[in-house]
């Protein structure tokens, strides 16, 4: 069953990745294996606790950073201690041209797996990007939401699952989840 508070967030990332052409692309995805059916040219799940971006890029053998055209973080950024120092080391993994994907909880309960750290909006995700060497004109940032889906976020267990009455309708002023996607140069 799809989890009521990534059902947007995930369909619009489907298409975005769809869009890039993902046979031609090598992936790394931190925490997490929900990229791993797109068909990548090479993709890899690196385990946050095996691999943490606060203490610097992943190297090779030889000690040089390996590089990846897209990099994918879906719900991990609000455990990561350092999340400014974590991306800007995310933005040294990639090649020109690359990407990196995000994706957040804003309105969730707290998940200490094993901290829980931050939130942010879209514009938070946005500034957090700048302020690691992305361009402001090469991110997209998005979030969704709404009292419905902040309603049901309150339940046990949580995440909630989508029901066939779940309203899907987003209200901007009241977030749930928060993505972007930032190319570097």
């Amino acid at each position: 069953m799809a989890s009521l508070n990534r059902v947007v967030m995930q369909k619009e990332t489907r298409d975005w990745i769809t869009s890039l052409g993902p046979e031609r692309l090598d992936v790394a995805e931190l925490s997490g294996r929900w990229g791993e059916k797109f068909g990548f040219r090479s993709y890899r799940a690196l385990q946050f606790r095996k691999f943490d971006p606060c203490q610097g890029p992943l190297l090779d053998e030889a000690g040089k950073v390996v590089r990846f055209d897209l990099i994918m973080a879906n719900q991990v950024w609000e455990h990561v201690e350092r999340p400014h120092a974590a991306t800007r080391n995310i933005y040294r993994m990639l090649r020109s041209g690359g990407w990196f994907w995000l994706a957040v909880p804003f309105f969730a309960p707290y998940h200490a797996v094993p901290v829980d750290c931050s939130r942010w909006t879209a514009r938070g995700l946005k500034n957090l990007l700048i302020e690691a060497g992305f361009d402001e004109g090469r991110i997209q940032s998005h979030q969704w939401g709404n009292r419905h889906v902040a309603q049901r976020n309150l339940e046990v267990p949580w995440p909630p699952d989508l029901r066939d009455d779940d309203d899907l309708t987003n209200d901007p002023d009241f977030p749930v989840v928060s993505w972007a996607m930032a190319q570097k140069d």
